[in-house]
């Protein structure tokens, strides 16, 4: 099930964990390049009532869902966090199972001009969705020196995320931060000698969720799946950082993205969903030497209560 444009990470063991039946509705919250969703097609059986309902803000991905040729698939041109509502749309109330695989494909890491990856040299841009109206070069530019900080601390998990805030705005005082080099450049001197690859893609990681509302976005998705999922539905999440990561596993566990789990007069936890991961699933060795980017993944399960 590999392509050209993503190879899907942990696929066995994602369809695995959908618990596919022949006859159930399923989502694809990020369809990317479809690998995924043709395995889940393929996994319904031919001829089956089941329905797989895909989203994805990204054009080149409509063009790889119109490439699969199954009256079961409906792609929907639209961004995860609105989930609940165009699934009512398509009138689907409740599903059996939802699939995100959070992160980056990585056909958008290898298309230079989308500005994600730190090897080349194009436009700041960094939008899953190129209508959106805020692209990495607003950010760059016009964020707050305590908003850089911010942003490089909290999603770039940077050390020394002021000192780069306040050089990023040095930067900009002389003439605009316009393409990857530009940034690479205002910020060379400050990338630890021997790990300057792991500092700038911290760097692009912090600005790339900002831009796409990456962690809130996360949020609000999973608020809604307790709604959308069947009782006895699995929702299957694939994340790629310690920060999505930490959004699931709390939520899973509690409920909640903060704090302990709420409890009923009698002691029950009130929560929606129960794990049925205890840890993350995550890649064998053998995947990780045929497809590097599986090694950062972690698959979190869990069921409808």
């Amino acid at each position: 099930m590999t392509t050209s444009y993503h190879d899907p990470v942990l696929l066995t063991e994602c369809l695995d964990a959908l618990n596919i039946k022949p006859g159930g509705t399923y989502v694809d919250v990020t369809f990317g390049g479809g690998g995924h969703s043709r395995a889940i097609l393929e996994r319904l059986g031919p001829g089956s009532t089941g329905k797989l309902l895909a989203f994805d803000q990204d054009a080149d991905a409509r063009a790889n869902a119109e490439a699969i040729n199954d009256p079961r698939l409906t792609f929907i041109p639209a961004n995860f966090r609105n989930l609940k509502r165009f699934l009512r749309l398509y009138g689907v109330k409740q599903v059996d199972g939802i699939l995100a695989d959070l992160g980056i494909s990585s056909h958008q890491i290898d298309t230079p001009e989308r500005g994600f990856a730190t090897r080349f040299d194009a436009d700041l841009d960094m939008r899953m969705d190129q209508q959106a109206a805020t692209s990495a070069k607003e950010v760059v530019n016009n964020a707050t020196e305590q908003d850089l900080h911010r942003i490089l601390g909290m999603y770039g998990e940077i050390t020394n995320a002021r000192t780069v805030a306040t050089a990023i705005v040095s930067a900009r005082a002389n003439r605009p931060i316009r393409t990857i080099n530009d940034l690479k450049t205002a910020l060379q001197r400050f990338a630890p000698r021997g790990k300057e690859n792991k500092f700038f893609a911290q760097v692009f990681q912090a600005i790339r969720i900002e831009v796409n509302e990456e962690l809130k976005v996360l949020e609000e998705f999973l608020e809604q799946t307790p709604e959308v999922l069947t009782s006895g539905g699995r929702l299957v999440v694939m994340s790629y950082h310690s920060l999505e990561d930490r959004l699931v596993k709390n939520y899973i566990n509690k409920g909640k993205f903060h704090g302990e789990v709420d409890k009923d007069l009698y002691g029950n936890e009130l929560k929606p969903l129960q794990a049925i991961t205890r840890k993350p699933i995550e890649a064998s060795d053998e995947e990780v030497s045929r497809n590097p980017r599986a090694r950062s993944a972690k698959l979190r399960v869990a069921e409808k209560v």
